[in-house]
């Protein structure tokens, strides 16, 4: 099932969209995220970046405290508020300076960073882990009913790339995405605060990654948007042997082509060129009066 508008509601009822793409851009309070870590590590920095993204027309900032690259080290619930919470109060206050302000969404697999971050301003909560680090996730969620990334991941962070194994890669995330999707519904999330991320990255090998991306539009028969985090990532350097700062042009060639297939929300580091693109795709997409 093609989906050609993405609809998104996220805390307080508040709907995203309808719109042809929603635009995430990634905001990382870290010292050790892969590609751009330590270079926003103070808040003053991580609040120009923000700026600068919503300036470039991101829907929704993605702030996140804790790096989960393969083999990161993870950090106390403490660490982690300290880094994101003044962030995220800052940022969520550009209604005031803004004409169209960008959503704000945490990025976290902790239930207390999560409650904190909404209390202080967000509205979505993006969880690598699916509520399965921390079991207390599913009870925030469930009371301030926020928008909800349910993404996929084989392991954790610190061993998810050690032998990830897979007998039918996209079968087993659609599995999985039942599964979880039907125990936050049944527990009091509603449906439409949910949208997918297959996890492309997390617990994959390069095939996986490759057969994901191939048939993404399985994960649309769900009837719930799909996000893909693709910016940047390893998968390009082991593919085309770049370095990290050198796969743009492969991002931007990757999103197009998932957006042609149905996928209607990106979460990535250049937002300005990702917003180009999607243009691109949207215009080339729209049916002629006369077809």
């Amino acid at each position: 099932m093609r989906q050609d508008a993405v609809c998104w509601t996220v805390r307080g009822g508040r709907v995203l969209g309808p719109a042809p793409f929603l635009i995430l851009g990634v905001l990382n309070a870290t010292p050790d995220s892969f590609f751009d870590g330590g270079n926003y590590a103070s808040l003053e920095a991580a609040v120009a970046q923000g700026r600068a993204l919503a300036l470039a027309g991101a829907d929704i900032l993605d702030i996140g405290g804790e790096s989960t690259r393969p083999n990161a080290v993870a950090v106390s619930a403490e660490e982690e508020m300290a880094r994101v919470l003044p962030l995220v109060k800052t940022l969520a206050a550009l209604d005031a300076e803004f004409p169209a302000a960008p959503v704000i969404s945490i990025d976290t697999t902790k239930a207390v960073v999560a409650a904190m971050a909404l209390e202080a301003g967000a509205a979505i909560v993006n969880d690598v882990s699916a509520c399965r680090v921390d079991p207390d996730m599913r009870d925030a969620l469930v009371q301030y009913k926020p928008g909800y990334v349910l993404m996929h991941s084989q392991g954790r962070p610190a061993d998810m790339q050690r032998n990830p194994v897979y007998t039918d890669v996209v079968e087993e995330i659609l599995s999985f995405f039942h599964t979880q999707l039907s125990a936050l519904v049944r527990a009091g999330l509603p449906e439409d605060r949910v949208v997918l991320d297959p996890g492309v990255g997390f617990g994959k090998r390069l095939e996986h990654n490759l057969e994901i991306l191939r048939r993404v539009g399985r994960f649309l028969e769900l009837g719930r948007p799909v996000l893909l985090g693709l910016s940047n990532k390893s998968l390009w350097g082991q593919l085309l042997g770049l370095a990290a700062q050198e796969r743009g042009n492969a991002t931007q060639a990757a999103t197009a082509i998932a957006a042609m297939k149905g996928v209607r929300l990106h979460r990535v580091h250049d937002v300005a060129a990702t917003r180009q693109t999607l243009r691109v795709v949207v215009a080339m997409s729209r049916a002629h009066p006369n077809e």
